[in-house]
């Protein structure tokens, strides 16, 4: 299995159906629930235990997933307000080594992801199919990003972590 990838990589070609748009915006609602589970009954030095060698401990990626997601929300209302506007990337590995990665209780994190999540799914709840189709586009990449494939990027990124989790909980005998 590949440790950091350990539910393969985010690929999406071709039509994304109503269907398949509203199994990711589940993914997206219950990964509160599932993170909150996961971590539950962890101690300090249980927290910080990496999923794989130079990667990041479970603290670490409790407060990624509250970034990125914050990023991704901000994006999402970016493109629906403006015209494929360019969205400002950044330094996940950095941002990750700040105190408020390191130094905090997960539940700080796991707070603010179950009302981010909450507020994010009554926005793509609320979107209709031409919201989906408008976009943002990302300097890294220098793609535009159509909404309907960025819901499914985020689903697929909070099962990802998960699984970091998963891994780092079995390497302790969890």
């Amino acid at each position: 299995m590949d440790r950091q990838y350990p539910v393969g990589t985010f690929t999406w070609e071709g039509i994304i159906t109503l269907e398949q748009r509203q199994q990711w915006i589940t993914e997206i609602e219950h990964l509160p629930t599932k993170l909150r589970a996961l971590v539950q009954g962890l101690n300090e030095q249980q927290l910080e235990t990496p999923y794989r060698e130079g990667g990041w401990t479970i603290r670490q990626v409790v407060h990624h997933i509250a970034d990125s997601h914050i990023n991704s929300i901000t994006r999402f209302k970016l493109a629906l307000t403006e015209d494929v506007p360019t969205i400002k990337p950044y330094d996940e590995a950095k941002w990750v080594t700040l105190g408020d990665s390191n130094d905090v209780d997960v539940e700080v994190s796991l707070a603010l992801i179950e009302a981010l999540h909450r507020k994010w799914v009554i926005l793509l709840q609320s979107m209709t199919d031409q919201d989906f189709q408008r976009a943002f586009y990302h300097p890294d990449s220098k793609q535009e990003i159509r909404l309907d494939y960025n819901v499914g990027l985020y689903a697929w990124h909070g099962n990802h972590h998960a699984a970091h989790i998963e891994l780092a909980k079995r390497d302790i005998g969890m």
